[in-house]
């Protein structure tokens, strides 16, 4: 753990402020759930809540049985980071961090098609495929995560009707599904 060296006193009320730096660098925006932890130590540690993470095992079958039956390249994740993965290189994916320009697809809250001739998107740094297709997770009307169709190829044929881009809207319902059940 490592010390900010920024004290905070807790009000009547039981709050404290997250100093405005520290929300910037760890991407807390308000509203988003924290999860507090102590120790014996009589630490408490607050740490960002992603529902998405409590469906990980899960989504990472979901994943892997698309890659396997559409050999596609298939990523979920939650607000920040890559929750799971299969077609792509677990090491440039596996807990990293998004893009700013991936979490703005996500805050459209409308699907994403690549458009030729447009810049690409990464999902995350020093990754070497772009977004094809993305869809946000929503459940209970808020953005907790995303479902995006990987590509290296240079040549990619984009059809917003195809197989591909159907399949990644159905994971994405269906996934935030799961936490309004």
């Amino acid at each position: 753990m490592k010390a900010t060296g920024i004290v905070r006193r807790i009000d009547d009320l039981g709050r404290v402020v997250i100093p405005k730096e520290i929300r910037r660098t760890m991407r807390i925006r308000e509203g988003d759930p924290l999860e507090i932890y102590t120790d014996r130590e009589g630490e408490v540690i607050f740490k960002k809540y992603s529902p998405i993470g409590e469906l990980a095992s899960f989504a990472s079958q979901y994943v892997d049985t698309l890659h396997k039956i559409c050999s596609m390249s298939v990523v979920v994740t939650d607000r920040d980071v890559v929750i799971s993965s299969a077609g792509v290189s677990k090491k440039e994916y596996s807990d990293k961090k998004l893009t700013e320009e991936y979490e703005t697809i996500m805050d459209t809250r409308n699907m994403y098609i690549f458009k030729e001739n447009t810049d690409k998107i990464f999902m995350c740094e020093n990754a070497s495929g772009y977004v094809k297709y993305a869809m946000p997770i929503i459940s209970e009307g808020d953005v907790v995560g995303s479902v995006a169709c990987i590509t290296s190829d240079e040549n990619v044929t984009v059809d917003p009707h195809s197989t591909e881009a159907k399949l990644i809207q159905t994971a994405a319902s269906f996934l935030g599904r799961q936490f309004e059940g």
